[in-house]
């Protein structure tokens, strides 16, 4: 499903080259529920935008479903970030005057799809999320747990087979946090698709099936979850991060 290999990303920041990924590598072969825990500044953001086709590395392999991002063309790549991947943000990036319904329709607008097949989808994901209450609310009208909801909603409109979360719940109270985190645990069983979560908090990593540590833009390890509560997960994680 993923794999980077020896994947260097560097930026400047001013006369400075800051060397955000160091040679990191990362295979997942398998849909399931995926934490990436790090620090600040560890990389692990680069990592997400490298796969979700957002940025370019400046050596090595990005590999999702076999496809090496880095030879897509700019309209083959605006396909995949449409259509083969979704991306969920801490801020949830909702358009203010349309409605739930109407922010999840959007990319199948964007895209050209039907009408008939953009509602009835649209209508699909609303109940599956709870929020089919909801349809005709407008971002202002709706709590952050329901506007993340949405923003789920849009991500999954076209069935990606890899999702990303950026630090979702960075905006939500703890109740609703853990609701997200539970939902996107669902949202890869019940899709069969691998759910990428960054975070650096491991209550958040807790629901997920396993946990990869990057540090100083390589990975430092991995772990299996399996039943680890919040505090067993930030021994483990402490012992990779040092």
């Amino acid at each position: 499903m993923i794999r980077l290999a020896q994947v260097v990303k560097r930026y400047l920041q001013g006369d400075a080259v800051v060397e955000a990924l160091r040679g990191i590598d990362l295979r997942i072969d398998e849909p399931g529920y995926y934490a990436v825990m790090g620090r600040s500044g560890s990389g692990k953001s680069t990592l997400l935008h490298l796969l979700a086709g957002l940025d370019q590395p400046d050596s090595g392999l990005v590999l999702v479903d076999d496809v090496d991002l880095a030879k897509l063309n700019e309209t083959k790549l605006t396909e995949y970030r449409r259509r083969g991947v979704g991306v969920v943000f801490q801020q949830f990036n909702l358009i203010p005057t349309l409605t739930a319904r109407q922010n999840i329709a959007l990319p199948g607008v964007i895209d050209g799809r039907p009408r008939k097949w953009i509602d009835e989808r649209t209508d699909e994901l609303l109940d599956a999320l709870g929020i089919t209450d909801r349809a005709t609310h407008r971002p202002e009208a709706l709590s952050g747990g329901e506007q993340q909801r949405v923003a789920i909603g849009r991500a999954l409109l076209f069935e990606p087979t890899l999702l990303l979360a950026d630090e979702p719940t960075g905006n939500l109270d703890a109740s609703n946090a853990e609701q997200l985190w539970s939902l996107l645990g669902d949202v890869a069983k019940e899709h069969a698709i691998t759910v990428l979560m960054v975070t650096h908090e491991p209550a958040a990593a807790a629901h997920c099936e396993r946990v990869y540590v990057i540090g100083d833009g390589l990975l430092r390890g991995d772990f299996e979850v399996n039943g680890l509560d919040t505090g067993g997960v930030a021994s483990r994680y402490r012992d990779l991060d040092g």
